[in-house]
């Protein structure tokens, strides 16, 4: 009488389960990049081949046809600044990073300059690298 062994080891492979894995993991990674939004805003940037490490807490950009934005939403010059005292408070050592198309005239730059001045708060020229 031979005595046989009941329990075979099954050696195939199943990828069902890895597949299930990789297609949640890509609707995850789809779901969490469309809420994802960069600064939005098409913008020529001046050139520098200096760099800052300082991290603004928020930014102002102002487009070729002067529209003015705090963080992709559109804001009217004489809102500006009361739009950034509410965004801001009274932190200090606040970082304000500056968005300007090349094309726009210093003047309308320095106009959000001196809203910063006024207000003590710090403010970062934004630029391309050369």
């Amino acid at each position: 009488m031979a005595l046989r062994s009941r329990n075979k080891v099954n050696v195939s492979f199943s990828m069902s389960s890895m597949t299930d894995i990789v297609f949640l993991l890509l609707i995850f990674f789809m779901v969490t990049s469309t809420l994802i939004h960069p600064n939005a805003l098409k913008l020529l940037l001046p050139q520098s081949s200096n760099q800052t490490k300082a991290k603004p807490l928020t930014t102002v950009s102002i487009t070729g046809d002067l529209n003015y934005y705090i963080e992709g939403n559109p804001v009217a010059l004489s809102n500006l600044e009361r739009e950034l005292i509410d965004k801001i408070g009274n932190n200090e050592d606040v970082y304000i990073s500056l968005h300007a198309d090349k094309t726009v005239d210093i003047e309308h730059v320095v106009k959000v300059m001196n809203i910063a001045k006024r207000n003590k708060f710090k403010m970062i020229l934004a630029t391309s690298k050369e």
